[in-house]
């Protein structure tokens, strides 16, 4: 009997191993740098605060960001992210006075201030975009290079036909960015919808 037991561990740990390798390939593959095409809409995910500062992995997704939408002048953005409880603002609030200092017209500039998660940053993203087009439209969505594969996933899944531009993540959460997310990867495909 613990022979069957120890057969069924060894299985149970050699799939886990072998999902977690296949995720991470496919996370490390979405993650890639790409040309960016011209789209109706970038949404910009929402990333810790500090108080009322954006985090430095915030910061790297606001430069992408900004570069693309000097690039790409009839292209609308959407900033989304709720506040945490240890944030003074809404990430979105942050994020839209980062890209207005930084040379983004404020009317080009739709705020989502109550997502909590990537789920709901689609899920509200796209209400915001039917209210303004009433159309499917395509959208691009910058975030973390870690992070790409299940945001365009879940924004699939809204029905949005959509994109990544990755933006770097920063030295000193690399390794937790990677790992995390092959755990968010597992909820998200089982949960959201």
């Amino acid at each position: 009997m613990k022979n069957i037991y120890k057969r069924i561990l060894i299985l149970i740990v050699s799939l886990l191993i072998i999902s977690f390798i296949l995720v991470e390939g496919i996370i490390l593959f979405e993650g890639r740098e790409a040309e960016a095409p011209q789209v109706d809409y970038v949404i910009v995910l929402g990333a810790r605060l500090y108080g009322d500062l954006p985090s430095p992995a915030l910061v790297e997704r606001l430069k992408v960001a900004k570069d693309y939408l000097l690039q790409n002048t009839s292209t609308r953005a959407i900033v989304t992210g709720g506040q945490g409880t240890d944030e003074t603002i809404p990430e979105a609030h942050a994020m839209r006075k980062y890209l207005i200092e930084n040379g983004i017209d404020e009317d080009r500039i739709v705020v989502e201030d109550r997502a909590t998660s990537t789920y709901e940053n689609m899920k509200y993203s796209k209400e915001l975009i039917k209210e303004d087009t009433g159309e499917p439209v395509t959208v691009l969505v910058i975030t973390n290079k870690h992070h790409i594969f299940r945001a365009k996933f879940l924004a699939k899944r809204q029905g949005m036909e959509a994109y990544g531009l990755p933006s770097k993540i920063p030295q000193s959460i690399l390794l937790q960015s990677y790992i995390r997310e092959y755990f968010a990867v597992v909820k998200s495909l089982i949960f959201d919808y």
